[in-house]
Formats: C-alpha cells, sequence, structure tokens
C-alpha cells in the first residue's frame, strides 16, 4: 500500500530532513583521517548482565541475539547477512562481547580475539549494512573500549596495534558525523561514545572537555525537566544510563571534569526511571519499552541518591503515577512524540498499567524482541494498549507504505493534539481525569477517561466517556464506529468469569473487575517477556458510541 504526501504532508518535511541527514553524514564520512595507533587506558564498566554460556555457545555456532537464534553450520559469523536486521545489529555491535569477559578464561580470549580479528579482516562493503549505521558504530565503540581486556589478553603487537587503528577509526568517523545521526538516541549514543573515547585514549586528553560539552548539550535537549526522554520511551532511560554512567564514573577516577549538564541529566534521569517502575522491578510498557532487565536497572538505581517514594507526575514527558497502600498506576497522559523521534512509539494515549503487591495485573503488550512477521507494528496499534479504541482503529496513525517504513524507520504520525488533564490528590483517593482527540478527526468523538484509586489502594474506579466533538457528522465513516475498552492481562494472572464479574488471580492477590456492561474475557499476546512472546488474556467491554456514551468500571481487592 502507498500512501500520499496530499494526505500527511509531514511524511513529505521527514523524507526531506531524512535525505539531507543521510547526505551530510556521507560526505562527512568522506573525510579521510591517517590510520593512528592510540594506546587505551582501563575502560569503562559494564552494567549490563553477563552470562558465560552465552560465550560457549558461539563457539558451536548457536548465536542468540536480538530475539532471534542462528545456527552457523559452519558458515563464518560476519559474513551472515540474510539475518533478520536487530540479530545483524546485535551482531555488529559487539555487545555480546560482555559474556566472555565474564567467562574470563584464556580460551574465551583467544575466541574474541578471534572473532573481533575476523570482523577486521572482512573488507568494509562485505559487512552488513546496519554495520555502518551509527548507533552500531557507537555501541561498538563503546563495546570495544569496555571489553578492550579479554580482546587484547594475550594478543601479540601486531593484533594489538590493528585493534587499536580499528577503534580510532571508529571514533573518529562519530567525531565527524555525530551530528547527522538520527535524531534521539543514535545521535546521544553517538556522542557518549565520542565522549568516552576521550577519556579512554589518552592522546585525546585536550579533547575531553569539549566532548564532554557536546555531551552535556544533547542530553539537555533530549532529556525532559521531569527526566523523560524525547522518544517517551521508559527503556531508553535505562539505555542511556548504561552507557553514560560509566562515562561519569571515569571521568572522576581520572579527575576530569563532569559538565554541569551531565550531571543534570543523571540527576533527572534516576528518579524518572524509578517513577516507570513496578513493585516486581519491571518498567511500565509504553511507546516502544519491551521484555525488561530488572538486574540492569536495578543496578542503575543504586546510584540514585534521592529518598522518598517516587515522583507522582512528570507533566514534560506526559506520565501520571497514583500509588496508595501496596496498589500502583501509571498512566500515558502525553501527546505522541515528534515524529522525527517516534520509531519506536505507540498510539497508547490514555493507556495504563495497574500492579499491586509486585503484581503485575494490568498492562500493556509491550514491543516485541523479534521485528519480524508484522508483530512490531500490531505491537504499536492501540488495541495493543489497555484502553479504548473506536472501530479497532488507533488513535495515532502510521504511515501505510512498507518502503516509507524503511527509510524513515516506521515513524508514528499523531492522531491527538490536545491532552488536557487534571488531577486531585485528595484524602479519600487520588484521581485522574484526561482526554484526548485523536479519534476526532475520523469518527468525531473526543474520549475522556477518569480514574480513582482509593486512599488504601483497594479500589480503582474507572470511567470512559465519549463526547462528540464540533462538525462530527462531515467525517463520520459510512457507519457509527463501536467503541471497544481493552484490560490487557500480564500472563501470571488467571482470569475466570463469574456471574457478570471476572475474577484475577495473582499468587496470593486476588481482584475483581466489573463494569456496566458484562465483561468478556479474550485472548491476546504478551510480546515483553525475556523468553519471547508469550499467549495470555484481556477483558474487552463494548461501548456503544450513540446509546451508551459512557462506561464505568471498578477493580477491587477481594
Amino acid at each position: 500500500m502507498t500512501t500520499g504526501f496530499v494526505d500527511e504532508p509531514r511524511l513529505a518535511g521527514l523524507m526531506l530532513r531524512e535525505t539531507a541527514r543521510r547526505a551530510t553524514a556521507a560526505l562527512r564520512a568522506l573525510v579521510r583521517m591517517p590510520a593512528t595507533a592510540e594506546p587505551l587506558l582501563a575502560g569503562p564498566r559494564d552494567y549490563r548482565r553477563a552470562d558465560a554460556s552465552v560465550a560457549r555457545a558461539f563457539y558451536v555456532g548457536h548465536v542468540a541475539l536480538g530475539g532471534h537464534v542462528v545456527e552457523l553450520h559452519g558458515r563464518p559469523l560476519f559474513q551472515v547477512s540474510d539475518e533478520p536486521a536487530n540479530w545483524l545489529a546485535e551482531l555488529h555491535s559487539f555487545a555480546w562481547l560482555r559474556h566472555f569477559t565474564q567467562s574470563g578464561d584464556a580460551l574465551s580470549a583467544e575466541h574474541a580475539r578471534a572473532l573481533v580479528g575476523d570482523w577486521l579482516a572482512l573488507p568494509r562493503r562485505r559487512r552488513a549494512r546496519v554495520s555502518r549505521e551509527h548507533e552500531t558504530v557507537a555501541r561498538r565503540a563503546i563495546s570495544w573500549m569496555t571489553h578492550a581486556p579479554i580482546v587484547l589478553s594475550g594478543a601479540d603487537t601486531l593484533f594489538a596495534r590493528r585493534f587499536s587503528q580499528a577503534l580510532g577509526a571508529e571514533l573518529r568517523w562519530l567525531r565527524r558525523t555525530a551530528r547527522s545521526a538520527p535524531d534521539g538516541l543514535p545521535r546521544l549514543r553517538a556522542a557518549i561514545a565520542v565522549a568516552l573515547g576521550t577519556v579512554c585514549q589518552p592522546e585525546r586528553r585536550a579533547s575531553v572537555r569539549q566532548a564532554t560539552a557536546r555531551l552535556a548539550e544533547e542530553l539537555d535537549r533530549q532529556i525532559h525537566p521531569d527526566g523523560g526522554h524525547v522518544s517517551r520511551n521508559p527503556g531508553v532511560l535505562v539505555a542511556i544510563l548504561a552507557d553514560l554512567l560509566p562515562l561519569v564514573q571515569l571521568l572522576q577516577t581520572r579527575n576530569q571534569i563532569v559538565p554541569r549538564g551531565v550531571f543534570s541529566a543523571l540527576d533527572r534521569m534516576l528518579p524518572a526511571l524509578r517513577f516507570f517502575r513496578h513493585a516486581d522491578g519491571a518498567l511500565a510498557l509504553f511507546n516502544g519499552a519491551g521484555a525488561p532487565d530488572n538486574h540492569l536497572v536495578a543496578a542503575i538505581l543504586r546510584h540514585d541518591e534521592s529518598l522518598g517514594e517516587p515522583i507522582s507526575q512528570m507533566r514534560q514527558t506526559g506520565y501520571q503515577r497514583l500509588a496508595a497502600g501496596r496498589s500502583v498506576l501509571i498512566a500515558d497522559t502525553g501527546l505522541p512524540p515528534e515524529p522525527g523521534v517516534s520509531s519506536e512509539a505507540h498510539a497508547g494515549t490514555l493507556s495504563f498499567e495497574f500492579s499491586s503487591a509486585g503484581r503485575r495485573l494490568v498492562v500493556n503488550c509491550g514491543a516485541p524482541q523479534r521485528l519480524d512477521g508484522g508483530w512490531r507494528r500490531l505491537s504499536r496499534t492501540t488495541a495493543a494498549h489497555s484502553t479504548l479504541t473506536l472501530n479497532d482503529h488507533s488513535s495515532s496513525r502510521f504511515s501505510r507504505s512498507e518502503a516509507l517504513d524503511r527509510f524513515l524507520g516506521g515513524p508514528l504520525l499523531p492522531g491527538p493534539t490536545r491532552v488536557p488533564l487534571t488531577r486531585d490528590d485528595g484524602s479519600h483517593g487520588q484521581t485522574l481525569v484526561a482526554a484526548h482527540d485523536g479519534y476526532r478527526a475520523t469518527f468525531g468523538f473526543v474520549h475522556e477517561r477518569q480514574m480513582t484509586l482509593s486512599e488504601g489502594g483497594t479500589v480503582l474506579d474507572g470511567v470512559d466517556r465519549l463526547f462528540p466533538s464540533a462538525g462530527r457528522g462531515a467525517k463520520l465513516e459510512a457507519q457509527e464506529p463501536i467503541g471497544l475498552v481493552r484490560f490487557h492481562l500480564h500472563p501470571d494472572v488467571k482470569a475466570e468469569r463469574i456471574g457478570e464479574a471476572v475474577r484475577l488471580v495473582a499468587g496470593e492477590e486476588i481482584w475483581w473487575f466489573t463494569a456496566d456492561t458484562v465483561p468478556e474475557i479474550e485472548d491476546s499476546i504478551f510480546f515483553a517477556d525475556s523468553g519471547g512472546m508469550r499467549r495470555t488474556r484481556q477483558i474487552t467491554v463494548a461501548l456503544d458510541c450513540l446509546e451508551q456514551p459512557e462506561l464505568a468500571w471498578r477493580l477491587e481487592r477481594g
């Protein structure tokens, strides 16, 4: 299918900007610098969990990366080019070197060095295209600096020189082209990699201040005052902090100045990360957040020196948190991110997640590790979120052209233009009232959602309302839309309909769901599990836009 620029002029603007960005990056990459071998000081710490068994699996050609398992069957590892893009991106990022570092023996060092040597020996034109993307190059440079000890353990002088020259070339390319990297996380990671390079290579000491000042500028641009990232993806905070904290520690260890902008970003992001965390350690599943790495999140949050309960709202990023007793509710109450940083964003405006006593009950479906089979697009639809849909349309839109998605990365085309919000933290509970106009253009309705968490956290009352907007009749489809309110359940929750209610059981937690209309229990998919997609259930309640434009529902602890 194709989509015209007349229907969505923002796509034309994105196309022009992306074309210009690629042209600029290509021109800057043409500048050739002499190959130099610079000594490498001790690298940064890697906070990500490592597993020596993953390194052992490389020996037998069993390579599990990016949610995919590839059996090499004797094929050279880096000459594999027909596998999924996210598997290839992980392969060429060399983030898997941490598993060899964890193993730590002489055989692991020899194997790691051999793999790096194979990559260095492969002509550039024969490497997968994704290996030359800014984010992959930045991750590779960071991984090489971090795990240089295992790669260089037992290496001869010739290999050490080749490795150092290759690392220097990667960092020089990033320095020249970082400003023309794709906006968002790729550009920020490039800036972090460049700053790390100036710290790890002593001959670059004079450039440390310049590189860290540039990083501080980029952090100030991408991190909101409330600590959220411009992409609105909670998982991006983890990715940034996992690279930024080791950099700050290296700067402090070597008595280098840490710019105020870097410290300020850390002070904002750490509380924001706590905001998105459920009691079981998992992050809320909004706007591209997927399978959690609870170990990594916990390791990062050890550096959060803020005391007390997590913050209750993130106004600039657009999220609200209600907490009482043992219950936590996190809701998306913000506008979709700008199209240029929305390639992972979801159409989940006014969706929410709810957990109690360390058990997640109501969730969103999350982002899949595997990006094939149309699962990525399905996970981004409104139907994959715990909120209301009209005729199964999404409240924000996507390009209908696969070619455009490949070129632009799959931007979200915002539907909602306003999300008014009121909050009342009274003595009898906390109440949120928010609305969005994402269905106004197509169906002529505004969706409003009200949620109240009782003082003890034992009752969550909700109301979903549809209000007709001005000029509604001119833009209606041939038939009146049918509303459906979804409540996706975590896979560990057992759901059973008893009479006109639904009984939910999660460990020792028992909750009852009731609504004005008899709820149904249907199948659903949970994408955000570390073991891959899992079957789960969802509660659905129909809403007639004309006859019943308001639906009241309740979750109550049994």
